[in-house]
């Protein structure tokens, strides 16, 4: 009776590749760590687990470098090794860069944020939901297959949930988090029915397994597969806030801790746009002609209501820079998905979603950065108009600069050259798919935003109202700001490295 039972299970048991999976595992761990520790630190030395949080970060940042030197999978199928769970290669690798920076950024402005909360957000609690959310962030591009995906699409959620919710007392941040939970909830469970379908229809959860089984469903359940594939996309059309998807969005950023706020208009985009690019361009290439026109139209839908909801804001209304931030992440969101839809018409899919890739690289730089100057001023100005900036150049010149410049590369105006690079990339990667129509529609809206983007920087070297108030400048919202800053003139100086960096390697 032995003899049969040692070599099954000899087959079921496989060696993980530990450096592979590294990036996301370190955050996890330290996610475990800051939360025990939690219980021994002592009240006045709690700073100590924010620390520890920004330097398991960026530890797990720094691990993607041994990474670069070729493909690793693990995970994988017993009888074919080709077939993995988990896959390090340069896609998953620019993501999880965007990903593990972007909540790194995102924890040095937390700490400011939490000092200056005076206990009003529980320090230990704040750190593992943060570094959970991270974890399941960083896994998700790794993803190939659909149990996996969703599986970390949640990790990356349900904490985030929480995050926004989390201030003591405040009925502003209760809301905004049952409105975020509620309707993720309900797309997750639409996306959940579609994948259910899809592996009705393929008996697979395998990316690159039903890719080949979709293509040759009997006749009976091709409804049910075509079905399947659209009610997938719901899920990951919510993360990316695409419009109709989108109405959580102002109230959410408002509500939120402003770190938290800036963390889900990059780190949430990045997972919502990855899972939808490893669902459609590498699951469902032959159902292109699904998902191509309703991914073009919801880019068209998305990048107009946004940049509409973003030219409707009053600068002297309570919480407007947020807002006009949440609005314009809206806006960007519609740029984004204009090469993956392009990918269905292309012949060269590949080159689309580097486009993607890299204007998430840049708006994830730039929109942080914007965010880093807001959570400055906010410390001040605590309703954060954008009328609130007016003559901040006075008060805070390289801080005013900055933010010039980042809303200028959102614009996509000089001198934010890697602004103007990435869009007129999506515009190319629109009109070589022959999406026309798309491409003007872009344009327009490009138009549109350079109304608020420009008048929000002209605001900023006005004469200030009565004697310039003076900015502290914390050292971790300093570090932001700079390492920001950095990013978004380097790349303006080299744009083309963006491009070379984001060399997908996904086909």
């Amino acid at each position: 009776m032995s003899s049969p039972a040692q070599p099954l299970a000899a087959s079921l048991v496989q060696s993980v590749d530990w450096l592979a999976i590294a990036p996301p595992t370190i955050v996890a761990v330290v996610g475990l760590v800051v939360l025990v520790a939690d219980l021994f630190v002592a009240e006045h030395r709690k700073a100590l687990l924010g620390w520890t949080s920004v330097a398991g970060l960026a530890a797990a940042t720094a691990m993607l470098l041994p990474l670069l030197d070729g493909d690793r999978s693990t995970f994988c199928l017993t009888g074919d090794a080709a077939v993995c769970s988990y896959t390090a290669d340069r896609f998953t690798l620019v993501l999880q860069f965007l990903v593990l920076g972007g909540a790194l950024l995102a924890a040095l402005l937390s700490v400011t944020a939490l000092k200056d909360a005076r206990k009003e957000l529980p320090e230990g609690e704040y750190w593992f939901l943060l570094l959970s959310s991270a974890a399941g962030a960083a896994l998700l591009p790794a993803s190939r297959d659909l149990a996996t995906l969703i599986v970390a699409l949640e990790v990356a959620s349900l904490p985030a949930f929480a995050l926004v919710g989390l201030k003591y007392g405040d009925r502003k941040s209760s809301e905004a988090a049952l409105k975020f939970f509620l309707s993720s909830v309900t797309a997750t469970a639409i996306s959940l029915m579609g994948i259910s379908f899809v592996y009705a229809t393929t008996g697979t959860l395998y990316l690159t397994q039903v890719a080949d089984r979709i293509q040759n469903v009997d006749g009976q359940f091709h409804t049910l597969a075509q079905t399947g594939v659209v009610l997938t996309l719901v899920g990951f059309a919510f993360k990316t806030a695409a419009v109709p998807f989108h109405f959580w969005v102002p109230d959410t950023y408002v509500g939120a801790p402003l770190p938290i706020a800036a963390y889900l208009s990059v780190i949430g985009k990045a997972v919502g746009f990855s899972g939808l690019i490893l669902v459609t361009v590498v699951a469902l290439p032959s159902y292109a002609d699904v998902w191509g026109p309703a991914l073009a139209a919801l880019a068209a839908l998305t990048m107009t209501v946004g940049n509409t909801g973003a030219l409707r804001q009053q600068a002297t209304r309570a919480y407007s820079a947020v807002r006009l931030l949440a609005w314009s992440s809206v806006g960007q969101a519609g740029y984004l998905l204009v090469p993956i839809a392009a990918a269905a018409y292309s012949g060269d899919a590949e080159k689309s979603i580097g486009s993607t890739v890299a204007y998430a690289l840049m708006y994830g730089a730039v929109n942080l950065g914007a965010f880093a100057v807001a959570a400055l001023v906010g410390r001040t100005k605590v309703l954060n108009r954008v009328a609130d900036y007016r003559g901040l150049y006075a008060s805070s010149p390289l801080s005013a600069l900055l933010l010039a410049f980042f809303l200028l590369c959102l614009a996509g105006l000089p001198p934010g050259i890697i602004g103007l690079f990435a869009k007129v990339t999506v515009f190319s990667a629109a009109v070589d798919a022959g999406l026309g129509w798309l491409a003007v529609v872009m344009a327009v809206n490009v138009v549109i935003a350079l109304f608020y983007y420009l008048q929000w920087t002209a605001l900023l070297f006005r004469a200030p109202e009565g004697e310039p108030e003076k900015h502290r400048l914390p050292g971790p919202v300093t570090a932001a700001i700079a390492l920001t800053g950095v990013i978004a003139i380097a790349l303006s100086g080299a744009p083309q490295l963006v491009l070379r960096f984001t060399d997908t390697g996904l086909f």
